[in-house]
C-alpha cells in the first residue's frame, strides 16, 4: 500500500459522532434500527423483483442491483459505527481503514453511474416506447451494469493510489465515524495536492458524466410528456420517473456537498451531518421511494406473499 504504513503510529482512531455516553447509545439504537430497514428494505425490494416474472423488465434489473449498491455501501460503514458507538474501543488498522474507504467509493461511484442508466431507462420508455425492447436489451443492460463497476472499482483505484502515497504522521485520529478521503488526507504530513485534485477531477468526471446523462434524459422526457394531450396520459408517464427523480435529487445533493470542494471549506459538524444522511439514511430510503410509490413493486410483493402463504 506505499508508505503508508511506515508510519509511527499502528493505525487510526475513529472519533465518532460525539463524545457523550448518552448521546451514543441513543445513536447506536437508532442506527440499528435504519440498518435493519435497510437490510430488510434493499433484500425484499431484491426478493421480490427476482420472484415475481412481471417484473423482469430493465428498469427493474437495474433497481435490483440500485439496491445491492445501497445495501453494499451501508454495510461498509454501518456495522464499524455501531461498534465504535457501544464501545470503548474505536480503533481501526490502516488496512481495515482503507479497506473501508476504497470498498465505499467503488460502491457510491457505481451507484451514480447506475442512477444514470436508470434515467436513460426512463428515457427510451417514454420517449421511443416502440423501439423500447429492442433498444434496452439484455446485452444493453449487463454493458450498463459492467461499465458501472468497472468505473467504481477504477475512480476508487485512482483516488487510493494517490492517498497511498502520502505520509500520515501528524496524528492518527481521525475526525469522523468512518473512513472519508477529506478527514484522512487532513492527516497527512505529505503535500496533498496532487492527492486532492485526483479527488476533484475523478468525481468531477463521475458527477459530470453521470449528471450529464440524468439531466439529458429528463429534458427530453419532459418535452415528451408537454407533447401528450391527455391529462391522464402526462401523469402516467410523469409517475413512471417519479420515484427515480426523488431519488436522484436525494442522493446527488448530499453527494455534491460533501464531496465537489476543496479541503480548506471542509466543516467538521456539517459534513458529518450529511455524511450520516448519505452513508445510513439514504440505503433505508430508497426501497421506500421506489416501492411506496410504485404501483407494480406493491402488487408484486402481494402477489409473491400470496404465493408464499399458498406453499404452506
Amino acid at each position: 500500500m506505499g508508505r503508508w504504513n511506515s508510519t509511527s503510529v499502528p493505525g487510526f482512531i475513529l472519533m465518532g459522532l460525539t463524545d457523550s455516553a448518552e448521546t451514543q447509545l441513543v445513536l447506536s439504537v437508532l442506527f440499528l434500527l435504519i440498518y435493519l430497514i435497510t437490510g430488510l428494505g434493499n433484500s425484499g425490494m431484491i426478493l421480490i423483483i427476482l420472484l415475481d416474472p412481471q417484473l423482469h423488465t430493465p428498469m427493474y434489473f437495474l433497481l435490483t442491483h440500485l439496491s445491492f449498491l445501497d445495501l453494499s455501501y451501508s454495510s461498509v460503514i454501518t456495522p464499524k459505527t455501531l461498534q465504535n458507538l457501544l464501545t470503548s474501543t474505536k480503533s481501526i488498522s490502516f488496512l481495515g481503514c482503507f479497506t473501508q474507504m476504497f470498498f465505499f467509493i467503488v460502491f457510491v461511484a457505481a451507484e451514480c453511474l447506475l442512477l444514470s442508466s436508470m434515467a436513460y431507462d426512463r428515457y427510451v420508455a417514454i420517449c421511443s416506447p416502440l423501439h423500447y425492447p429492442v433498444i434496452m436489451s439484455k446485452r444493453l443492460c449487463h454493458a450498463l451494469l459492467t461499465g458501472s463497476y468497472v468505473m467504481g472499482f477504477v475512480y476508487s483505484t485512482v483516488i487510493e493510489s494517490f492517498m497511498s502515497r502520502l505520509h500520515y504522521c501528524n496524528s492518527n485520529v481521525i475526525q469522523h465515524f468512518f473512513c472519508d478521503t477529506t478527514p484522512i488526507l487532513a492527516l497527512s504530513c505529505s503535500d496533498t495536492t496532487e492527492a486532492e485534485l485526483s479527488i476533484l477531477i475523478s468525481s468531477g468526471f463521475n458527477l459530470v458524466l453521470s449528471l450529464s446523462t440524468i439531466f439529458g434524459s429528463y429534458v427530453s422526457i419532459l418535452s415528451t410528456i408537454l407533447k401528450i394531450n391527455s391529462a391522464t396520459g402526462k401523469k402516467k408517464a410523469f409517475s413512471t420517473c417519479a420515484s427515480h427523480l426523488l431519488g436522484v435529487t436525494i442522493f446527488y445533493s448530499t453527494t455534491i456537498f460533501t464531496y465537489l470542494k476543496p479541503k480548506k471549506s471542509y466543516s467538521l459538524g456539517r459534513d458529518q451531518v450529511a455524511s450520516v444522511f448519505y452513508t445510513i439514511v439514504i440505503p433505508m430510503l430508497n426501497p421506500l421511494i421506489y416501492s411506496l410509490r410504485n404501483t407494480e413493486v406493491k402488487n408484486a410483493a402481494l402477489r409473491v406473499l400470496w404465493k408464499s402463504y399458498r406453499l404452506f
